[in-house]
């Protein structure tokens, strides 16, 4: 009975509310430790069979089988059929073993009930090492157990038409920050600002004598001062560019099929990084107080990054939509009229004479949970939709897709937290039945927490859990 009143957001919750400094627990090693002992990785939660009768047709026997859950869920082909079925809608948590998740993180699902047939959502907690690839100097160093770095990382990943982008991104996404990192380990751990140029072998192509270089020299009075923070913004945006690409390659072979929102969050030397790109969010609980610590990129809060690449690529409209918005569809008998609108340069309205171009559909219309990307997509930035069309068109959408996130940088050293601390990840299915003051209420709101720690049972009535599910 106690696990059927857990909320689902109650499991949702991070406990990252306290720097290293502190008192440390067995999963939580120094960020610049050796490499941790992984722990016997638990295989990945095995495909649901198709029932107890006589044997399904193939096509079924197909979509069952890739269909899969977060591996640190354990689930068994019963708990797999339990989180596939629309009507029980079952809150799938990580079984109570004794073994932690890093930093004591809890989760919890629930498969959105006749969206899709199958849960199109994936999950992924690391704990990640990073071996640095090359000195300041330009030699290779030698591989050393004693100089690399150490991250967590959590992720979300909110898919849509199919679940092949968010697997493929729950999989492959954490690898890709870490290869980008690999570049920065020494430069990440020495004081100094960051070197504006890694120096190449003389000789070697690209290399060049900055002394034939002749150009005009007052723009560049003083060099812009780069800090190890944003190196790491970096490597995680041109990881998330990476992985895009990576969709794009290998969508046909390895049928990733849709695409995904993705929410990232990553603690490295002090300092947790949350990168979003899509309509999920991450909140941080300190004190009481709720920090925002991401924003949701939709059609309304896109819309001039929108209408700018419309209206500077106009063949990208494919001669079927318009750049600009109006407060409703025009009409044709309303040729010649005035009109309310606004374009990429406005944030207010204005009126304009309608011509015949204005008849064509807006390229963001709705508003709201309604609004669409050229009538088809709610969100405007995530992974993979490299095959999304038009409905009844071949025009493809993914040019008005971005693949980059917006990342934002708590440092946790810098102020004094509390056990009942936490960050909270959640995908739109959250946020549209709840608020922020309401998650945070349902949360923990005594008990330890965090590193060294161990997280008390945190309830929710009924009432509560019914809310979440929506």
């Amino acid at each position: 009975m106690l696990n059927r009143v857990r909320s689902a957001v109650a499991h949702l919750v991070s406990s990252g509310g306290a720097p290293p400094s502190r008192p440390k627990s067995p999963d939580l090693p120094n960020a610049t430790s050796a490499p941790p002992v992984a722990p016997p990785q638990a295989p990945r939660s095995p495909p649901a069979r198709a029932g107890s009768g006589g044997a399904a047709p193939a096509r079924t026997v197909e979509a069952r089988a890739s269909f899969s859950r977060p591996t640190f869920l354990q689930l068994s082909p019963g708990g797999l059929r339990r989180a596939d079925d629309h009507a029980g809608r079952a809150v799938q948590s990580p079984p109570d073993t004794g073994r932690r998740l890093p930093w004591s993180t809890g989760y919890a699902e629930v498969i959105n009930a006749g969206k899709s047939r199958h849960n199109e959502d994936q999950a992924c907690c690391e704990v990640v090492y990073v071996e640095g690839r090359r000195s300041v100097s330009g030699a290779p160093r030698e591989p050393s157990r004693g100089q690399g770095l150490c991250f967590y990382y959590w992720g979300l990943f909110d898919g849509h038409a199919g679940g092949g982008a968010a697997e493929m991104a729950s999989r492959l996404l954490h690898r890709h920050i870490r290869e980008q990192l690999k570049d920065l380990v020494e430069i990440l751990q020495d004081p100094l600002p960051p070197p504006l140029c890694l120096p190449s072998t003389p000789g070697a192509p690209g290399s060049s004598d900055s002394s034939q270089l002749v150009g005009p020299q007052s723009c560049w009075s003083s060099q812009k001062e780069v800090t190890h923070e944003s190196l790491v913004v970096g490597a995680i945006e041109n990881a998330f560019q990476l992985m895009d690409e990576q969709m794009a390659r290998e969508r046909r072979g390895h049928q990733v099929e849709g695409g995904c929102c993705a929410l990232v969050v990553v603690y490295l030397l002090g300092k947790v990084y949350v990168a979003n790109a899509g309509d999920s969010r991450a909140i941080i609980v300190r004190n009481g107080e709720i920090i925002p610590m991401s924003r949701e990129f939709t059609p309304e809060t896109e819309r001039q990054r929108l209408q700018l690449l419309g209206f500077l690529k106009p063949e990208l409209l494919g001669g079927e939509f318009t750049h600009l918005e109006f407060p409703r569809r025009v009409q044709p008998k309303e040729l010649g009229q005035r009109m309310l609108y606004r374009d990429q340069n406005m944030t207010g309205w204005a009126y304009k004479k309608i011509e015949l171009e204005d008849l064509r559909f807006p390229l963001v219309c709705g508003e709201g949970k309604k609004a669409r990307v050229m009538a088809t997509i709610g969100v405007t930035r995530g992974l993979g939709d490299h095959n999304l069309r038009v409905c009844s068109s071949t025009l493809p959408i993914k040019p008005f897709l971005s693949c980059f996130p917006e990342v934002r940088v708590y440092d946790l050293t810098q102020y004094e937290h509390c056990p009942d601390d936490v960050l909270v990840l959640g995908t739109d299915g959250l946020w549209d039945v709840t608020s922020d003051c309401e998650v945070h209420s349902s949360g923990p709101s005594s008990g330890p927490g965090g590193p060294g720690h161990t997280p008390g049972p945190w309830l929710a009535s009924p009432q509560q859990q019914a809310g979440f599910r929506g």
